[in-house]
């Protein structure tokens, strides 16, 4: 992976770890946007990566107990390193900012992905200002913009053009898709991008937003819906 990908990994971890820091103890139990994890367990999830965890055994004896169900026993690892303390996790965040291990079956290129979204699912419940910085926020949209399963946002989102504006908000640093316009900040089109709908859409703005808040999204049928995926990568 690209040089400049990892400074931005490092980045993205060192500014969670300090956006967390000064939480108040009930608000590592606030719910997030991702189905059935803490703001804690999110943070165990993105501590677990440059851990080099789960490996491989551990995660084939989850599966099992999980009965082949990928989303359960992902759950239960994450819920279970989450037994370690808030502030043992940032510690270990900040102190792995820059460390490139990782578990066999995470690809590198879901990395930073995971960081934007995730970052996402946990300042928007908390009511924290998380801006994307741009070239983060760029590389994020074109991954999962490439990406089949888990997401499918190709195939979700046709019939919409989405518009990533910078952090200024004036101008367009990413877009695709053609038909109406949705348009907003990188991080809030990650949640769009991702599944996170219910969450994302009163975030964005243009005629786009409409169509995809049709029970049958913008191209009939089995249009954009809330996921129940917990993780990008």
């Amino acid at each position: 992976m690209d040089e400049t990908v990892w400074h931005l990994i490092r980045a993205e971890r060192l500014s969670l770890a300090r956006s967390l820091e000064s939480l108040a103890d009930e608000q590592w139990q606030t719910l997030t946007l991702c189905t059935e994890w803490t703001v804690h367990d999110v943070l165990a999830h993105l501590v677990m990566t440059p851990s080099g965890e789960p490996r491989p055994w551990p995660m084939a004896k989850a599966l099992v107990k999980a009965r082949g169900r990928l989303w359960t026993a992902g759950r239960d690892i994450v819920v279970d390193y989450a037994r370690r303390s808030p502030q043992e996790l940032l510690a270990s965040l900040r102190d792995l900012a820059d460390a490139r291990t990782k578990p066999v079956f995470v690809v590198d290129d879901n990395i930073l992905l995971d960081l934007v979204v995730h970052g996402q699912d946990i300042a928007v419940p908390l009511g924290l200002d998380r801006p994307v910085p741009d070239e983060a926020g760029r590389l994020a949209l074109e991954r999962v913009w490439s990406m089949g399963w888990p997401f499918h946002a190709r195939r979700r989102l046709r019939g919409v053009q989405l518009q990533c504006e910078d952090s200024t908000g004036t101008e367009i640093i990413w877009e695709a898709g053609a038909g109406p316009v949705v348009r907003g900040s990188a991080g809030d089109l990650a949640l769009l991008m991702t599944a996170r709908t219910g969450a994302a859409l009163p975030r964005l703005r243009g005629p786009g937003v409409d169509a995809l808040s049709r029970p049958s999204g913008p191209h009939g049928p089995g249009g954009p819906r809330d996921s129940s995926v917990r993780s990008a990568t």
